[in-house]
């Protein structure tokens, strides 16, 4: 278990590289920092339950119980505080990628960062492809269209005009 916790905790750290412009909070590392601990107190009192089974301590099994029962209360206060506040991380995100999105240009290195996600994720704008009308970017493009990564991969000749919104 703290294995797998530990490379959860270092997924989201490696996957954070790739959007940490749109997410201005430096505090979203926290979450992953905080797993990555919980994996070595995890590796610690496991060890400590494997002394103590080898032992035959009572003792030593009921601090190892005690112990994951509060591990357990901490979990569940974890995943009700995630599901209370997820409304709030929703609007925090779109709010900071909406002002990303205001920045680019198409030449700059956040522009570069809005063109990878939305490569990769398959998708266009923050919520649709109309969220890129009210850019500066696309007001002064003049030419009524979104950046080419808005475009479907399977589109072969799309120029993410917005009269083609099937090709993005």
């Amino acid at each position: 278990a703290a294995a797998g916790l530990s490379y959860v905790g270092a997924y989201v750290i490696d996957t954070y590289k790739s959007y940490d412009n749109f997410l201005q909070d430096k505090y979203v590392l926290l979450p992953a920092v905080i797993i990555i601990c919980v994996a070595v107190v995890m590796f610690i009192i496991g060890l400590i339950g494997c002394c103590a089974t080898f032992r035959e301590s009572r003792v030593g099994l009921g601090l190892f119980l005690a112990i994951i029962l509060v591990i357990f209360i901490a979990e569940v206060s974890a995943f009700v505080l995630g599901f209370v506040y997820r409304e709030k991380v929703k609007a925090d995100v779109q709010v900071s990628m909406r002002s990303v999105f205001e920045k680019y240009d198409g030449k700059s290195p956040v522009s570069t960062v809005v063109d990878y996600l939305q490569e990769q994720l398959h998708c266009c704008g923050v919520k649709n492809y109309s969220d890129w009308t009210t850019t500066q970017w696309f007001n002064s493009t003049g030419n009524n269209s979104v950046p080419q990564s808005c475009c479907q991969q399977e589109a072969k000749n799309c120029t993410g005009h917005l009269d083609q919104p099937q090709e993005l």
